[in-house]
């Protein structure tokens, strides 16, 4: 019975899920409307348990954390961390939905695979065992491919959730692949036994065979270069929600497994995987921005944003110091919200752009749907611009003190030349976000003044408040980042 108290958040957000797809049964598609409520408030009393925990976390020790379930799964600082950034990225997708699905005969289809597909990243959080972690993956992984393609009329959601299916199902073969090379080559899927027999994998050249295989099938989820050929296409043919959720909580469950099974796991072969991790890091920060430059799609240019943002976080495992995996970790934090507020923002643009049937509507997310935001919808434009100056770094928002973290670590590890690299990329970033916030606040209005629909409008505020909270006031959350690192080390 206590082994499940720990996991009370993840009991929380797979009953919410359970009692919203029975409900949905016996209710009308008026009616439904309730659901994204209930949903909602699953995962605010979900986020409240995961915020408590870390005050039982503090008595225990945050180091040692609390093994359950014959050590399948464990309880700690860094587990605890993701599952606050994977339930806000829920909660703020979860309020933009309700008007998303609002009046839909689908809407406990949509919740349920959003709150399942959280819960299947929150257990990959806390997975302590290599079984454990692929099944958790691939459910949170299967309720992704199936929203992606939530809108089974529009030929682009339909496209992009195919080319995440075929992609993510070849990645799903490879990282099971390496893990079963390392089963071989250890006779264990416990990480911690793993870890404690490093010679095992030294010793044996299928460690090498299986840190290629594993970066590859992670190197899809976490989009990084070359394997993030999917984004692009998923992310600009998925509802925005959808989007949302891919973006800033899917691809963070990415990382956080690979933080598990690279660093702890596989730290025998750090030597090996950390310098294919600096090249790839490098590689995608540089080929998501350089792309990015050329988008006219709002949401594409977001997409390959987000590949480039991927490859900063990345920076963690290239450095690999305390200060540097903080920093990679508030840097998951910090996009999940300024990512998942750019994508709502870039929604409730589609959706006005479909109530009016004018501009572009083969790509409603056009950079002249754009034109005269600020003036047309000033909420909406205004949050845009929070997010969009975040993302390149400007103070005083989250991703300006994620990346003062992050790349001032790197200078102290002696890697000034990745830092340079790195604060290229951020200048060239403001020149594509600078454009879109022209569009909004220098170019004529195409139409009339429209009101952001309020669940919008409080998914748009919840997001730049996390962004503004964490550029004003940093300090917890760098402790907390700080101590969920030293989890890792």
């Amino acid at each position: 019975m206590d082994e499940l108290m720990y996991l009370a958040p993840e009991i929380v957000v797979v009953a919410t899920g359970l009692v919203v797809l029975l409900a949905g049964v016996f209710l009308s598609p008026r009616a439904k409307n309730i659901l994204g409520y209930l949903a909602t408030l699953g995962i605010l009393a979900a986020l409240f348990l995961t915020v408590k925990s870390f005050g039982l976390l503090t008595m225990q020790g945050f180091q040692v954390g609390y093994s359950i379930f014959s050590e399948a799964l464990n309880i700690d600082a860094l587990s605890q961390f993701f599952k606050l950034v994977f339930l806000v990225v829920a909660l703020i997708v979860s309020i933009a939905a309700i008007k998303y699905n609002e009046n839909s005969d689908h809407t406990e289809e949509f919740y349920t695979l959003m709150l399942f597909a959280t819960f299947g990243m929150m257990i990959v959080a806390s997975a302590n065992d290599l079984v454990v972690l692929f099944v958790a993956f691939e459910l949170a992984s299967l309720a992704t491919y199936a929203l992606a393609g939530y809108e089974k009329q529009n030929p682009r959601s339909l496209e992009g959730a195919m080319k995440y299916f075929v992609i993510g199902s070849v990645s799903a073969a490879l990282m099971l692949f390496g893990l079963s090379f390392v089963y071989g080559a250890t006779g264990t899927t416990s990480i911690p036994l793993i870890a404690a027999n490093p010679g095992l994998l030294i010793e044996n050249p299928i460690g090498l065979v299986a840190v290629v295989l594993l970066i590859a099938g992670f190197g899809f989820k976490m989009a990084l270069v070359p394997f993030h050929m999917w984004a692009p296409d998923t992310y600009q043919g998925s509802p925005s929600v959808v989007s949302a959720l891919l973006a800033a909580g899917s691809k963070k469950m990415g990382f956080v497994a690979a933080f598990r099974i690279f660093i702890v796991a596989l730290v025998a072969l750090q030597p090996d995987w950390q310098f294919i991790f600096t090249i790839l890091a490098v590689a995608t920060m540089t080929f998501g921005n350089i792309v990015a430059v050329a988008q006219t799609s709002v949401k594409r240019m977001l997409a390959y944003s987000s590949v480039a943002q991927a490859g900063y976080i990345a920076m963690a495992f290239a450095v690999m110091t305390p200060v540097a995996l903080g920093g990679g970790i508030m840097y998951a934090l910090a996009h999940a919200f300024m990512k998942a507020g750019a994508f709502i923002a870039a929604g409730v643009v589609v959706w006005m752009v479909s109530q009016e049937k004018t501009g572009n509507l083969d790509v409603p997310d056009h950079l002249d749907s754009f034109k005269g935001l600020g003036k047309r919808m000033p909420l909406a434009a205004l949050s845009m611009t929070v997010f969009v100056f975040a993302l390149a770094g400007i103070p005083p928002t989250a991703g300006f003190m994620a990346k003062f973290v992050l790349f001032s670590s790197t200078i102290q590890a002696g890697m000034a030349w990745l830092a340079v690299i790195a604060i290229l990329n951020s200048a060239l970033s403001l020149f594509y976000y600078a454009r879109l916030v022209r569009y909004m606040y220098f170019l004529p209005p195409e139409g009339k003044s429209v009101s952001v629909p309020f669940p919008y409008a409080a998914a748009l505020l919840v997001a730049v408040a996390g962004v503004l909270v964490m550029g004003i006031w940093p300090e917890p959350f760098v402790e907390l980042a700080m101590k969920a690192a030293m989890v890792l080390v």
